[in-house]
């Protein structure tokens, strides 16, 4: 069934956000507002203060006597219990040793959150120190202090290790045969790029509510956006079947890939089994930048090989990512983006290695296109290294081994309906990059590529006796608008106007499993489900019609409120064909896709800065970002999903950087961790190329992680371009600007 030709358009236009009234008056409800039934505790983390210590002594007994305490639990009182997305490294307490400054180690539960605190305070913990590592180019070596002796055991690792290792794992990449493309270039250009470990900086920290009610289940509201996911991951730490867990939708403040675990659920779980009460734990900013899932560091070693043509015969990229005390936090044990090294450039001998390196330092996560960003940065600054070594411009040699429809990256991909260099044309259109320019202002380019992740996604439709309609969907969203972009396509397909469309949230035992949101697949895969399911309801009210009416059921159609005869145009309201039975006509739709990985998406952006030659400060006066799309749901989302990246870059590229010393996190408020503020932000031009193929009835590609992607190598381009300097190391400050220009004047 497809949307009638005089139906409202409900696909293709901005219509408010679905979440945005309740957000704006208080209305909606996060983890930390609900109200369990029956008295709660708050549960209060205290954290090791050491890098790298053996547990010698914990002395509770001041804590337990404090007024308002009802349990203090220590590692001893859940030994063997571990957390891991994948990989089971990480222990819900620390048992016997700490392995980085923020590792939990006792849990108090009391009356409210101050009395918490405090007994928490009153722990008195023995630590024998022990050597720490914090440099993961030094925690490989042969003798450098190993974060994990018993790493070989784990359960969940990509690959068996064969023996105690501080790399963890380590992946490979590529095709052909890299030295003989290397020794047969013309030039070969060697750099080492680094970039910093990275908050997510979403605005409600991660907080969860854990019940176990009168039957033993557990029921939890919590911050993640991959409720199925978090209840696997929880139930494997608890120890109970996953049925035995229920996440129940609650209003996330944001993401960018640091709520997909079960986090606190466990903790929380074990402190409510041992009270007998519902237990709280809402993480304040501090614990979120200490003892987090940040964006890994790392430090990307790169070789290409080029003909004096601009042909890139070899490339090498060997990626170390300085993973932390823990792996756990990684959905496959990996950071899939590290492909993403080559970029998607024909280049016939290519090999990509990366290696995941405990440390005792806080430990990574997800974030925003996971390993992809880190390695979009160092081809993307090599590109134009490359230009500069043989006197190409960036832009004509980007264009001259972008692939084509057809051609293998340099990782074996292929792709189809390829728009590579039409977005390169457009976004160097857009920013008049060739354009005369002022002193010490410089324009830099840099794009990538997004493939869509594969996943499984469920939705129904229910149209009502009294006219409404109902979608359902187990998706928990961020904050992206996809409730929005659900409720456009159920209108789009039955032809009526989004506002009569309400949605309805599941829990988690209303279907099996479902991918939630990550990895761009809440428009992609949510759509495709939500486009069935309407459709499916449809057939169900055209069925009825045919029953009671005796109309063929061949020639029916849903348009709008009424079931129409597509022969002779008579109609009839379907809420009142289905009051004559009392019950809905309800579809369903469940979308399982492992990905036609034929598709990419293209984003192009140039920078331009102004470099002030004696501070070395940067000023970003505009960004340009083009982007290859498929049909766009609601144009104003899709464009602040652009804004939002872009912003993000900015903050990646110019001055977001988590530092510590010692294994102890420096920045540990947003008065120390700089973000973008409006005052940062430059103009910003967005170019949308004509909808291309995408996936899907409705012939989508996603957006979510594609705008920050480029924006940082842009800016570095710009830089050099402005001044003659090269920064390798992110982020672009004033201070490692003025460095590099002291050192070409010295």
């Amino acid at each position: 069934m497809s949307p009638e030709r005089d139906a409202p358009q409900a696909v293709g236009v901005s219509v408010p956000r679905t979440d945005g009234v309740e957000k704006v008056t208080g209305a909606a409800e996060y983890a930390a507002d609900v109200r369990p039934p029956g008295p709660w505790l708050w549960a209060k983390v205290l954290r090791s203060p050491l890098p790298h210590a053996r547990i010698v002594r914990i002395d509770a007994t001041r804590a337990r006597r404090c007024p308002g305490v009802h349990v203090v639990l220590t590692g001893a009182d859940v030994a063997g219990r571990l957390l891991g997305r994948r990989i089971k490294d990480a222990p819900v307490l620390a048992q016997d040793v700490v392995r980085f400054v923020g590792d939990p180690v006792a849990a108090v539960a009391a009356d409210d959150e101050e009395s918490a605190e405090r007994a928490a305070a009153l722990i008195v913990i023995e630590y024998e120190e022990l050597p720490a590592v914090f440099d993961p180019l030094e925690a490989v070596r042969p003798g450098s202090p190993l974060v994990h002796p018993d790493v070989a055991r784990y359960e969940g690792l990509p690959h068996p290790l064969d023996g105690p290792t501080n790399v963890f794992v380590r992946n490979e990449w590529g095709r052909g045969d890299v030295d003989a493309g290397l020794a047969g270039a013309d030039v070969v250009v060697e750099n080492t790029f680094t970039t910093a470990r990275m908050h997510q900086a979403y605005m409600e920290p991660n907080s969860c509510l854990v019940w176990i009610d009168p039957e033993e289940r557990v029921q939890v509201w919590a911050s993640s956006k991959i409720p199925h996911t978090a209840r696997s991951h929880a139930a494997y730490a608890i120890g109970v079947p996953p049925e035995r867990i229920r996440l129940l939708p609650v209003t996330i403040g944001g993401d960018f890939g640091g709520k997909g675990q079960a986090r606190n659920v466990p903790l929380c779980y074990f402190l409510a089994k041992a009270s007998g009460r519902p237990v709280r734990m809402v993480s304040d900013y501090t614990e979120e930048f200490m003892a987090s899932n940040p964006r890994h560091p790392a430090v990307l070693r790169v070789r290409t090989g080029v003909m004096r043509d601009g042909t890139i015969v070899a490339h090498e990229v060997d990626i170390v990512f300085d993973s932390g005390a823990y792996g756990g936090f990684i959905p496959g044990g990996f950071l899939p983006g590290a492909r993403s090294a080559t970029g998607p450039y024909r280049i016939p001998n290519a090999r990509i290695t990366a290696s995941h390196v405990y440390t005792n330092s806080v430990p990574g996560g997800y974030m925003r296109g996971p390993g992809r960003i880190q390695a979009v940065f160092s081809i993307e600054s090599q590109m134009d290294c490359v230009a500069e070594a043989i006197g190409m411009d960036p832009i004509e040699l980007r264009a001259k081994n972008l692939v084509r429809d057809g051609d293998e990256t340099g990782v074996g991909e292929r792709f189809h309906h390829v728009r590579g260099v039409e977005t390169l044309e457009a976004a160097a259109s857009a920013a008049a990059y060739g354009a005369p320019k002022a002193p010490h202002v410089g324009r830099g380019i840099a794009l990538t590529k997004q493939e869509a992740g594969g996943g499984v996604a469920h939705a129904s439709v229910a149209l009502g006796p009294d006219g409404s309609v109902v979608l359902g969907t187990p998706i928990f969203e961020q904050g992206t608008g996809t409730y929005t972009l659900l409720r456009q396509v159920v209108a789009e397909v039955l032809g009526l106007a989004p506002e009569r469309v309400r949605v309805e949230v599941w829990d988690t035992d209303a279907v099996e499993s479902d991918s939630g949101i990550s990895g761009d697949r809440g428009a992609r895969l949510g759509t495709q489900a939500a486009y069935g399911a309407a459709e499916a309801a449809g057939r169900e009210a055209c069925k009825l019609a045919a029953e009671l009416l005796g109309w063929p059921e061949e020639r029916l159609r849903i348009r709008g409120d009424d079931v129409v005869r597509d022969d002779t145009g008579d109609a009839q309201p379907w809420a009142a064909l289905l009051a004559r039975t009392g019950e809905p006509a309800v579809g369903a739709a469940d979308v399982e896709d492992d990905v036609d990985a034929g598709l990419t998406a293209f984003t192009v952006q140039i920078a331009e800065v102004a470099v002030d030659v004696e501070t070395g400060r940067v000023r970003l006066l505009r960004l340009t970002s083009a982007h290859d799309t498929g049909r766009i749901v609601n144009p104003q989302g899709h464009q602040g999903q652009i804004d939002g990246g872009v912003v993000q870059g900015v903050g990646y590229g110019m001055m977001e950087e988590l530092r510590s010393e010692g294994g102890r996190v420096l920045d540990v408020s947003f008065a120390d961790y700089k973000v973008p503020t409006v005052a940062d932000i430059p103009e910003l031009t967005t170019v949308l190329l004509e909808p291309g193929t995408g996936f899907g009835p409705l012939n989508v590609k996603s957006i979510g992680e594609t705008g920050n992607g480029p924006t940082a190598a842009a800016i570095a381009n710009a830089v050099f371009d402005a001044v003659g300097v090269r920064v390798r190391d992110l982020p672009v400050t004033a201070e490692r600007v003025h460095r590099a220009l002291k050192e070409v004047r010295g």
